[in-house]
């Protein structure tokens, strides 16, 4: 990779406007749902630190992000398009399975 590609990335978690400054993603409620999955899938030691590659399992954690899932389903029910309720449930539902797994190995 040339210096010149290197210089045109993006710090981590940032992404390429369309005048190729580098921002934050826009917020919609399928990220912020994507992010409390990452944040849980971490809790239950299903993603390894970025920074460590070690995996620690929290399940106080863990049930945290995925009661606050629960919570915003609960809030926003009737309220959400097709495509969002519909990863909602998904999400919920892998969540809950791998947490009664991480669970069951303790």
């Amino acid at each position: 990779m040339s210096e010149q590609e290197k210089d045109c990335e993006c710090p981590e978690g940032r992404v390429k406007n369309r005048d190729g400054e580098c921002v934050m993603p826009a917020v919609s409620f399928i990220s912020f749902i994507l992010s409390l999955n990452t944040t849980a899938l971490f809790h239950l030691g299903d993603l390894a630190h970025p920074e460590t590659g070690q995996t620690v399992v929290d399940l106080e954690l863990a049930r945290n992000s995925i009661d606050t899932l629960v919570m915003l389903e609960e809030k926003t029910k009737g309220n959400l398009e097709k495509d969002e309720q519909e990863l909602l449930e998904r999400v919920l539902y892998e969540l809950k399975m791998r947490f009664i797994k991480a669970k069951d190995k303790r």
